[in-house]
């Protein structure tokens, strides 16, 4: 492979698989949860705190084993063959797949701000109607499946950015570079903006003061429904803050997407490193601030069907479009189309670098015999994993017609989290394994910053497993489906190379 990312690439890979359409749109599902302004920037904080600590952790990982399949060669070489298999199996039916499927549906959601035939409820073709499965006191099923206008534009740019990626790394790194800055300055502008022509006085008596911790207190009961359509339980603030986390993780997640590419980035021990850290703590900083600008803009609460913007308030921003909203009250209707420009351009980006990084884990589960062979393949001329880029194109295309947009990131998220765990689980392992290896990093607060982020993420994942059963159980379902087809995969592999079983 061609080392040709820098730091400064590096850097983009990180901010701009990251910040896709999810700051703009999660606040308004979070809020619905939560029900407090204090809850909904503690929500944030919370993700901003995880995804940091993890970012640290990684850079030791990724300083140590500078290789193309990042966090798969990690769980390979800490706790074996099985795990880093795993990971690279769910990671291609549901982590990485699904949030690309997940981007690419907001941006054709956000193309309907300016093509109002572009919807998702307007079906080109209705597939099914999956109908409500009862289990216990869980609800499964009862989604849509098909291509609407919304999903099929999603499907297109999938495809547009997989063909464009073959033409080699450099080429995906400049449009990620460019893309990545002009998303990074979409969400600058609306933080000094909404700092200086955003506040609304009704927003501000509403949200802040004594208000600001209405329903916070570790005492407050919070309604939640578990599955679809199934009974709804009162839960503590703890609880309520897993919950939201479905959102605020997913919209902070992808940021180790720079390590997959860690065979094309230059000085790796240093740079990777360098760029999780410079790249998690930039992000994470304008997603804080533009959730106050949202509360400074916007009363959280609302009403479904009210006439003005400030009426429908954060938790019923139409279609969720927080960030639109709020650039609609400050500049009137250009400012939101102008908004939904930017969030167009955020979700594209994004979702490239989401389709550059990823292939470069198939390809190297295909070279360890662990994935279908001709992945392993280099593109003749462009030195790049041509065919994993179109296989993981055909399954994302797919995904883009299994459900809407929140459906999607409910898959996502739970997966996520049981990988993660493992990972830093595996930092553990290897110190005590191999502690005479090479660490040109050392992760920072070790062990117990790792140690809480552990902790952390078990308890969202049991709370999620709890009150998200319809997404939550088919993903737990995956990962465990992947073991009869990694004990099976790797006999088809020794018999394909005989030499490695002598």
């Amino acid at each position: 492979m061609v080392k040709g990312l820098g730091l400064t690439s590096a850097t983009m890979l990180v901010m701009g698989s990251m910040i896709g359409s999810g700051i703009f749109i999660v606040s308004a599902e979070i809020s619905r949860e939560v029900d407090s302004p204090a809850l909904l920037i503690g929500a944030w904080a919370i993700a901003g705190f995880m995804t940091i600590v993890a970012a640290l952790s990684y850079g030791e990982l990724a300083a140590m084993m500078p290789r193309a399949g990042g966090q798969y060669v990690y769980l390979r070489e800490a706790l074996g063959p099985l795990w880093g298999f795993l990971y690279g199996w769910t990671l291609f039916l549901v982590i990485q797949t699904g949030t690309i499927a997940a981007v690419g549906v907001a941006f054709g959601k956000f193309l309907g701000v300016f093509v109002p035939s572009i919807s998702s409820s307007h079906w080109i073709l209705h597939i099914w109607k999956v109908p409500s499965y009862h289990v216990g006191p869980m609800v499964l099923g009862n989604m849509d499946v098909g291509i609407n206008t919304q999903n099929l534009m999603g499907i297109l740019l999938v495809i547009f950015l997989s063909v464009v990626n073959i033409f080699g790394v450099k080429t995906g790194a400049a449009i990620q570079n460019v893309f990545t800055a002009a998303k990074v300055s979409a969400l600058l502008g609306l933080a000094l903006f909404g700092l200086a022509l955003g506040r609304n006085a009704q927003a501000l008596a509403a949200n802040f003061g004594a208000n600001f911790w209405h329903n916070a207190g570790l005492g407050a009961q919070h309604a939640v429904q578990v599955g679809v359509a199934g009974p709804v339980v009162m839960v503590g603030t703890l609880t309520i803050l897993a919950v939201a986390q479905v959102g605020s993780l997913f919209s902070a997640d992808a940021w180790n997407n720079v390590t997959f590419t860690a065979g094309e980035v230059k000085n790796p021990s240093r740079n990777l490193p360098l760029s999780l850290a410079l790249g998690t703590g930039v992000v994470i900083a304008l997603y804080v601030a533009c959730n106050f600008i949202y509360l400074s803009a916007l009363p959280l609460d609302g009403t479904p069907g009210a006439a003005s913007i400030l009426g429908r308030g954060i938790k019923y921003a139409s279609e969720d479009r927080v960030g639109t909203a709020v650039m609609t009250q400050m500049f009137s209707a250009i400012g939101g189309k102008l908004m939904a420009l930017a969030i167009m351009i955020s979700g594209f980006g994004c979702v490239n670098g989401l389709i550059l990084s990823g292939a470069r884990v198939y390809y190297a589960m295909a070279k360890d015999g662990l994935f279908f062979r001709n992945v392993a393949k280099l593109h003749p001329t462009y030195k790049t994993p041509a065919i994993s880029l179109m296989v993981q194109m055909v399954w994302a295309c797919l995904l883009c017609i299994s459900g809407t947009y929140n459906d999607l990131l409910n898959y996502v998220i739970f997966a996520v989290l049981v990988f993660y765990v493992l990972t830093i689980v595996g930092l553990f392992v290897l110190r005590r394994t191999h502690p005479n290896a090479v660490r040109p990093y050392r992760a920072v607060g070790y062990p117990i910053l790792p140690a809480i982020y552990i902790v952390m993420a078990l308890f969202i994942d049991v709370v999620l497993l709890r009150h998200k059963p319809e997404f939550t159980w088919p993903g737990l379902i995956v990962v465990l489906l992947g073991i009869p087809v990694y004990y099976a995969w790797s006999r088809r592999s020794r018999r394909g190379n005989p030499s490695e079983s002598a």
